[in-house]
């Protein structure tokens, strides 16, 4: 085995993870939405991470983050937590899932310009590349889950706020991973992003004794599933591997809702979105190819 390779191998596991449960989110949304409120939504689904992340945090021990991973999880949890979530259910309500992927999927092209000017990490050439083959695909997958009506311009910018949102918290996920272990930068701060959205306390309470039982369950699932167990694995993954890197895999987002709407909903793929799928899934493909420098053989003499 090669150096690093069974790291590499776990983060590749633990990005599969999290892109899977992230693109299963995009559908939990839309049920839950129809009977939850954006911010009463983040709430209840931050609500249960947070009692998830903390009770696995306690049995391992993991104790406080170090101070300086302070800074990084501070944004990392106001930003993805509080603007993020708001804004994407907000924007789901307004748009389909599709479109919703779609415009979120600039994610990867602003961590990709936000880490090369802010992280060191550049601008490689490969990574640009498949992110112009995935994106390209994106944009072919929300144009066929579009098709017949069109979106909001209001549910298109909230979702573009939502991107945003999260290419920054990025940024200081990265950084606070530095000092902190992915448990610790996940649960502190998926604590700060539901005091921030605590003020939708009120209207979750309303809802939820209102709310039919799959709703609430919907809530329940994306706490655990999505939010508690795939940022913590995205975390992991990112720990090993560059930001931009990293955030290339959301580009597989896209392809995993039209499979996911198509066994879970009935919802027969156009052949539009199979092309977006195969080229979000090729454009993945080329940022991860790692080129082999070439063998150098020794002879006897030199041994």
């Amino acid at each position: 085995m090669q150096p690093g390779a069974g790291t590499d191998r776990a983060a590749v596991a633990a990005t599969a993870v999290t892109v899977l449960l992230w693109a299963s989110a995009f559908v939990a949304i839309r049920s839950a939405g129809h009977d939850f409120g954006p911010g009463a939504l983040a709430l209840g689904r931050l609500l249960a991470g947070s009692v998830v992340l903390v009770v696995i945090a306690a049995v391992r021990r993991e104790g406080l983050p170090p101070r300086a991973a302070w800074p990084g999880i501070a944004g990392f949890g106001v930003l993805w937590f509080g603007v993020y979530m708001v804004a994407l259910n907000w924007g789901e309500q307004q748009v389909d899932a599709g479109t919703a992927s779609m415009t979120t999927s600039s994610i990867p092209l602003l961590v990709v310009v936000l880490s090369g000017l802010l992280l060191g990490e550049g601008f490689p050439r490969r990574l640009l590349g498949g992110i112009a083959v995935s994106g390209t695909g994106t944009v072919l997958v929300g144009l066929a889950a579009s098709q017949g009506g069109r979106a909001p311009l209001t549910g298109v910018l909230l979702c573009l706020l939502a991107a945003i949102g999260a290419a920054c918290a990025q940024i200081g996920q990265k950084s606070a991973l530095q000092y902190g272990s992915a448990l610790q930068v996940t649960t502190f701060g998926c604590l700060i992003g539901t005091a921030v959205t605590l003020p939708f306390a009120g209207q979750l309470v309303r809802q939820l004794a209102a709310a039919p039982a799959d709703a609430t369950l919907s809530v329940l699932y994306l706490g655990v599933f999505p939010t508690a167990l795939a940022f913590t694995t995205w975390a992991f993954a990112l720990a090993r591997n560059t930001a931009g890197r990293t955030a290339a895999a959301i580009y597989l987002i896209p392809a995993i809702v039209v499979l996911l709407s198509w066994l879970l909903l009935n919802q027969v793929p156009r052949p539009l979105s199979c092309v977006g799928g195969a080229l979000c899934l090729a454009g993945v493909a080329i940022t991860r190819l790692r080129w082999r420098s070439p063998r150098v053989r020794v002879s006897a003499a030199s041994r």
